[in-house]
């Protein structure tokens, strides 16, 4: 996630980089020309910190921070503020929950924390897609479920379609292109259209369409989504 962002935000912020490992810092100097530095008593002073490392490193990273940040922008899913705040010296957090496709400024972030950073927050995080300023932390750890792990269950969809092709009769590679091009024009139908309008649109009577969706309503798909994202919520609240 922390290279996906960085990849993201490279061509319109200037950014440093901080690591508990040195091998990849020299890398990261490389492929960034950005300044690096090791985690080991960084002073974080006035600064506006990305933090990204998994979950339970939190403490450990904090223990080796030095100084107060300006402000903290945490992407580690179902931390919470009072949490960062206990092991981070900053004057303003920011929990966001963007997803991988920020790589290719297409992520979907979901955010929430001091108001007085809600427009620097939205502001720095369009740049990598589209953001979502929710009321309360509950919120973002619901959102979870689609804006960080969503990319992982679309790919369980794509995948599963590009079976049934293949399972038909079509050749691999060409499954792979005619899924591929499904969702890229996917995104700009279902930004214009309710989903349930997309389908009537498509469905005709006794038709492709009406078979297909028969078979995933006899499957309890819908209902194995919707379980899904509970699930994901429930992990962020352990």
């Amino acid at each position: 996630m922390a290279m996906a962002i960085a990849y993201g935000l490279k061509d319109t912020y200037k950014l440093e980089f901080v690591a508990r490992d040195i091998t990849k810092l020299e890398k990261i100097k490389e492929e960034f020309s950005a300044k690096v530095y090791a985690l080991e008593n960084f002073d974080i002073t006035k600064k506006n910190i990305l933090l990204a490392v998994k979950p339970y490193a939190l403490k450990s990273v904090g223990e080796q921070l030095s100084g107060e940040a300006d402000s903290l922008y945490s992407v580690l899913a179902g931390t919470t503020i009072e949490a960062l705040r206990a092991n981070i010296s900053t004057k303003n957090v920011v929990r966001v929950m963007p997803n991988v496709a920020a790589k290719f400024q297409a992520s979907t972030s979901v955010m929430t924390g001091n108001v007085a950073k809600k427009e620097e927050a939205k502001e720095i995080f369009s740049v990598i897609g589209d953001v979502f300023w929710v009321d309360s932390e509950k919120e973002v750890d619901i959102a979870t479920a689609i804006a960080g792990s969503g990319p992982a269950l679309l790919t369980l969809v794509a995948e599963a379609m590009m079976d049934g092709l293949v399972k038909e009769g079509m050749k691999r590679v060409d499954a792979i292109g005619v899924t591929n091009s499904l969702f890229k024009g996917f995104a700009p139908l279902i930004a214009s259209n309710h989903p349930a309008l997309i389908k009537d649109s498509v469905m005709s009577p006794a038709g492709t369409t009406a078979a297909a969706y028969g078979a995933l309503e006899e499957g309890a798909v819908r209902g194995a989504f919707i379980k899904a994202v509970g699930e994901a919520f429930r992990v962020t609240q352990k």
